[in-house]
């Protein structure tokens, strides 16, 4: 009974694992295409969703600062133009897969996930502000 519990337990945990590291990736990704080679146009609304002070730590150029932590995503979505394009960040990609996430619930559909200030930088060629 010990050997058959073990041999079905070990897989499980193993896929559990897997997929904890798969949700806690900071790999940009998109709802609405991908992050890699960006071609950003001028109508695009950059949002970092970072709390204040990483901002004033640096961020992109033009980027609103919505802190996700403070709740200010979750207030701002109903006064947010759910046809127009965003480009959310954060620090790992986690705050800004959430705001995301909220974002397509409340109706959003051209949202893209850059992961990190790094990475949104480097996927949008837009420098970052210090």
């Amino acid at each position: 009974m010990r050997r058959i519990l073990t041999s079905i337990a070990a897989p499980l945990v193993a896929g559990a694992f897997a997929l904890g590291l798969a949700a806690c990736s900071t790999a940009p990704s998109a709802s609405a295409g991908s992050a890699a080679g960006l071609d950003v146009s001028d109508d695009a609304i950059i949002l970092d969703v970072r709390t204040p002070a990483e901002y004033a730590e640096g961020h992109l150029a033009g980027a609103q600062l919505l802190d996700f932590t403070g709740g200010e995503v979750a207030a701002a979505i109903p006064q947010l133009d759910p046809e127009a394009e965003y480009l959310v960040y954060c620090r790992s990609g986690n705050r800004s897969g959430q705001a995301i996430a909220l974002m397509e619930a409340a109706g959003f559909g051209n949202l893209t996930n850059l992961g990190s200030l790094e990475q949104a930088a480097a996927a949008t060629g837009i420098d970052v502000v210090r």
